[in-house]
């Protein structure tokens, strides 16, 4: 082809808002079209043109074949991050998005999770929810999927007794048994107790012994990785004060799974926590068939890369250059 092709308003089909992952605002309308089923106008917001521009580059992406030729091979490229993830890493599926400008990266993994999620449910399904803001946003952002029911959500870490009411456990667990018109089973007990002894009294309770027999029948679980530093949801959900977590890290700690801490192999960190804790475990979550991980952004990737060394992952939800950084890392 010679020339450059230029946008239906005559300037270069590449502008500054358009991701390096794509070629031109023609196979970047398409993606979003096609791919995140953005509407018309929502894509004219996003690449700053009028609506009837948007339809024209969607139509040149008929006429040039990138919707079936073009775009397929931007998915080609995702697959090789993909593909190259799951020999790496062992995973069954791994699914990585472009980033969005102006778009928070949260609510990106977010959709991309309840899709990953909406598309394995089966009918009668028990799914366990952990708790933090990528899973907020899956749970708001999920489309339930016709018949599936009925479907049993059920929380699988304590509630919060401090400043998580933003992404807590029980919200995280209501809001997408709501979505997915489910019946919820919430874990009313809090995340940590004072003694080891008092959790092993209340472990007894009959409300909660069926409370964990409902989470070791899920089949399947979503949650996310979370680092250890400072802001960090670990931090932010007042698990426990800073100098227990402070403690953690001196001992390896580089990352939480739902309020688990695990070091740079993905091996549990043992801690002031041990034995006050109630929820699931590392092991138990393990023997969960279908355990999907969202979570992305270049804080996340020493926490994944544990996460994923460790074995708790079987889906991955990821950006594309979280994925690229993970690749880039040394081979396990």
């Amino acid at each position: 082809m010679s020339g450059e092709r230029k946008s239906p308003q005559g300037s270069p089909n590449r502008p500054p808002n358009v991701p390096a992952e794509f070629e031109d605002s023609v196979a970047w309308a398409a993606w979003l079209y096609y791919a995140d089923q953005l509407t018309q106008s929502e894509i004219a917001e996003i690449l700053k043109l009028s609506r009837a521009s948007i339809v024209k580059l969607l139509q040149e992406a008929r006429e040039r074949g990138v919707v079936t030729i073009r775009l397929n091979t931007e998915a080609a490229s995702r697959t090789r991050i993909a593909r190259a993830l799951t020999e790496r890493f062992g995973l069954t599926a791994v699914t990585a998005i472009p980033a969005l400008e102006g778009t928070p990266l949260v609510r990106r993994l977010g959709d991309a999770g309840a899709r990953v999620l909406a598309d394995q449910i089966e009918p009668g399904d028990v799914i366990g929810v952990a708790w933090g803001r990528t899973i907020l946003a899956l749970a708001r952002a999920i489309v339930p999927p016709e018949g599936v029911a009925p479907l049993t959500v059920v929380q699988v870490s304590g509630s919060s007794t401090g400043g998580s009411a933003e992404f807590s456990p029980e919200l995280c667990s209501s809001l997408l048994a709501s979505r997915l018109m489910a019946r919820c089973a919430n874990l009313l007990a809090p995340a940590v107790v004072s003694t080891p002894e008092l959790r092993n009294r209340l472990m007894l309770e009959p409300w909660l012994v069926k409370q964990f027999q409902l989470i070791r029948a899920a089949r399947r679980i979503v949650f996310g990785v979370g680092d250890v530093g400072p802001g960090s949801t670990v931090r932010d959900s007042e698990l426990a004060g800073n100098d227990v977590i402070d403690a953690y890290v001196a001992s390896g700690a580089v990352a939480a799974i739902i309020g688990l801490f695990i070091d740079a192999a993905g091996q549990p960190v043992a801690g002031d926590l041990d034995g006050r804790r109630i929820g699931i475990t590392l092991p138990e979550l393990k023997t969960i068939p279908a355990r999907i991980c969202v979570a992305g952004g270049p804080g996340k990737v020493e926490a994944l890369r544990a996460a994923l060394r460790g074995g708790y992952v079987t889906h991955l939800v990821t950006d594309i250059a979280t994925g690229e950084a993970l690749l880039a890392g040394p081979a396990d």
